[in-house]
């Protein structure tokens, strides 16, 4: 035994077998010096009825002094009754987040998501999580880390706040599976960036460019049908993309949808949509309304067809999903309370539908202009009447005379 320091560190020559130098000043630090010439620090010490090792550092990245005090921590653990092996251990055993991130989308998104949750939760995985994260240990990430992630992508607050929600049950489900087991999400507490909702709803006049565009599509049939059944249904993209024969009944005007966002549903539709239905032919072999060029396939890729026909219609930054949102839109002007509209666009929750609840605003001015002119009446000021209040005191009129 003697004093470790970098003299007697210097002076220890290898032999044929690997042997150890123990610190005469501090119990438990010492120094591996292997037959290759290599010398590594450590600090050995008894726990549990066992005798650990845990390696501190190899001579010259870790100079004997650094070593002493991060033997003096790890046996300071020890005397506290912790295992700083055990946690080493732990921490090799902890898959990386990239190779967590594979086992997550393979046995459990696969098996309780749908196809397009899988791949929206696949790509923020790949393109958002592994370039920061992959390499770092599951055990390792700290709240810290993924506040970093989440600021990185504060250009984009919208993909942010999604990519922050994957990685929150992605830790939900590594605490489920026992692969981290300290009961702490990092996730939890992350203030999500403010989203604007954007909202998109078409005019009649851009409902008349749009539909004069899709008559004339001619060499894109396939998708200006889709369209019309989207503007007409109020449907999801997936569910008229993947809308097979054997789900439509035209004589009851019913689509039975085995499976939507939702589950299983009924979609009422009216008799314009079922006259596009019956415009469309249906191609033998395919079981498809929507057909792709693969034969017994839908098609598959709307987007650039879309962005195609829009642009001729002059909607620039239209987006498809937008359509469903004109459907619930003019659905309100004519009248339709939200419960009905609700259950026109498959909504299992009222407050989902309640987001459209703004748009009925003609019903809540004419409330407003009533209240107002009384008062105003009432205050012997000049009250402006509308067209409309000055044809049912003329129509009073006549009734009395």
């Amino acid at each position: 035994m003697a004093k470790i320091t970098k003299r007697s560190v210097d002076a220890a020559a290898p032999a044929d077998k690997e042997f150890f130098i123990w610190d005469d000043e501090m119990k438990g630090f010492g120094l591996r010096v292997y037959p290759s010439g290599r010398k590594m620090y450590l600090a050995q010490f008894r726990t549990g009825g066992r005798l650990r090792r845990i390696n501190i550092g190899l001579h010259g990245a870790v100079t004997p002094n650094l070593a002493r005090t991060e033997a003096m921590k790890h046996l300071s653990q020890v005397r506290l009754g912790a295992d700083p092996a055990r946690d080493r251990d732990r921490r090799k055993a902890s898959p990386t987040m990239k190779e967590f991130g594979e086992r997550f989308l393979d046995d459990h998104v696969a098996s309780h998501c749908k196809a397009s949750t899988h791949g929206e939760y696949k790509r923020s995985v790949e393109l958002f999580i592994n370039p920061k994260l992959g390499s770092h240990r599951l055990i390792d990430i700290t709240r810290a880390d993924v506040v970093e992630l989440h600021q990185s992508m504060r250009a984009t607050p919208y993909q942010a706040n999604r990519t922050l929600g994957v990685l929150s049950i992605m830790f939900t489900v590594a605490h489920t599976w026992g692969v981290r087991t300290d009961g702490v999400n990092p996730c939890w507490k992350v203030k999500r960036y403010k989203e604007v909702k954007r909202e998109r709803y078409l005019t009649p006049e851009e409902l008349a460019r749009l539909g004069k565009v899709l008559r004339e599509a001619d060499g894109e049939r396939e998708a200006a049908s889709c369209i019309q059944l989207l503007l007409l249904t109020g449907c999801r993209l997936g569910e008229i993309q993947t809308l097979k024969w054997d789900y439509v009944d035209l004589d009851a005007g019913l689509l039975r949808l085995p499976d939507s966002k939702t589950g299983a549903k009924l979609v009422a539709i009216g008799e314009a949509a079922v006259d596009v239905f019956k415009a469309i032919s249906k191609c033998k072999n395919n079981p498809y309304v929507i057909t792709g060029t693969i034969e017994g396939q839908h098609l598959t890729d709307m987007q650039k067809p879309w962005r195609r026909l829009r642009k001729r219609a002059k909607l620039d930054g239209l987006r498809i999903h937008d359509l469903r949102h004109s459907f619930a839109s003019d659905a309100l002007q004519l009248g339709e309370d939200l419960t009905m509209i609700g259950r026109l666009l498959g909504h299992t929750q009222v407050q989902t539908t309640a987001r459209y609840a703004h748009l009925k605003t003609d019903p809540i001015r004419a409330a407003a202009n009533k209240v107002s002119n009384a008062i105003a009446e009432a205050l012997a000021l000049p009250v402006k009447r509308s067209e409309a209040d000055e044809e049912d005191e003329e129509d009073a009129s006549e009734i009395a005379a």
